[in-house]
Formats: structure tokens, sequence, C-alpha cells
């Protein structure tokens, strides 16, 4: 197992994340997605969402979080999970067990709140949940072996969203500064985040069903 933070993975590192995962080895990786460059005091990164704020993005980030995941599937032959432990204990322990079974390259992107979040650190788990049922973060599984077996190799876990988008964006620091600071900002920002995200599980949701 490989172990890096979203701006190893996402950012600076990408181009050897994306060589290892194309040699097609037996490696596992693991990416702990707190949507900041952590380490060096929280900027933002490419995997920081829309509307969010950080360093270098004070006034919301202006454009939309890069799927990591759904780039590592067009390999066809890399096993890609995204999952949130707090939401799906079962599902995220299916999908360590499938990396690690998985006769190749394994990507799994753990969402990961992050003191840079604002959140009582001793919540993570109910954090992520609620990241989950409101539409923030999707739990998937995309096994290229069951591709070998006639079916779809997507999984979609995550069901419709059941929560309002907002009510995510309004449990953290980095989303509530943006509509104390720039509240004109944050409405066009949140709206158009909030239609990213419908987009995405609509996308997602398309091709767990093969359209």
């Amino acid at each position: 197992w490989s172990i890096g933070g979203d701006g190893w993975a996402y950012d600076i590192g990408y181009g050897g994340l994306d060589h290892v995962l194309a040699c097609n080895k037996n490696i596992n990786v693991l990416v702990l997605d707190t949507e900041v460059y952590s380490n060096t005091g929280g900027q933002a990164s490419k995997a920081t969402p829309t509307g969010a704020v950080a360093k270098f993005a004070a006034a919301g980030k202006r454009t939309k979080k890069k799927d990591l995941g759904k780039m590592a599937m067009t390999y066809g032959y890399v096993y890609v999970a995204g999952v949130a432990m707090g939401a799906s204990p079962n599902q995220c322990l299916k999908a360590f067990l499938e990396a690690e079974a998985y006769p190749g390259p394994s990507l799994i992107i753990a969402y990961s709140p992050c003191i840079a979040h604002g959140i009582d650190m001793g919540k993570t788990q109910a954090e992520e949940k609620l990241a989950v049922d409101s539409g923030y973060w999707i739990l998937y599984r995309y096994n290229p072996l069951l591709a070998k077996e006639g079916k779809n190799p997507l999984i979609l876990d995550s069901k419709k969203p059941k929560l309002e988008y907002q009510a995510f964006l309004d449990n953290e620091i980095r989303y509530r500064t943006l509509i104390q600071q720039f509240p004109e900002i944050a409405k066009i920002l949140f709206k158009q985040a909030a239609e990213e995200a419908k987009e995405r599980y609509e996308i997602y949701e398309k091709m767990a069903r093969n359209e």
C-alpha cells in the first residue's frame, strides 16, 4: 500500500500517481482526501470544491473539483473506489478487501475531514455521513474483474441524496466564512456547487446503469 494526501495525488504528484497506475502493476494506493493542502496550511488545490474558502481562495474557489476517480477508471484496468467510513463502514471495508484482492493497480479515495474544515474533530465520522447524505461525496466501486464476467464494473453505493446540499455547507467554516464575508458570491458559488454535485451523481448513476 502507498498512502498520500490529495495535494499529492490530485496536484503536485499527479504525474507520478498516474504513471504508477498506468504501469498495471499490483500496487494499492490510498488517498486521504481533505480537499486542501493540509500539511502546508490549507491552501486550495485541484481537490478543493467550488465555493470552499482556503488560502489563495479567500473569496471561494471558482472551479469545480477534479474527479480523480473517474480519470483513473478510463484505463479500464485500475480498481477504483470512493469511500467515507463514517457514512458506510461496510462499503469502506468491502472496497479495501476488493482492492487488496485485485491483481493490478488499485486506487481508494477516502473522504477525510480536516481541522481546516472548522469542525469538531471528535465528530469526523458524523461529518462523513453528512457529506454522503447531502450528495457532497459519493460512494462507489469500480472493479474491472466484473467487466470480464460481462457485468458493469461500476457499482454506485450511494443512494440519492436525502438532505439538501446546503446542509453540509452550513456545517463547515470553510463555507460559512464565504457567506459571512461575501454573501452575494456565496449565493452564486453554492448554487453552482450544488448543481455540480447533482450532475456528478447523475453521471455516476448513468454509468452504473450502463447508459
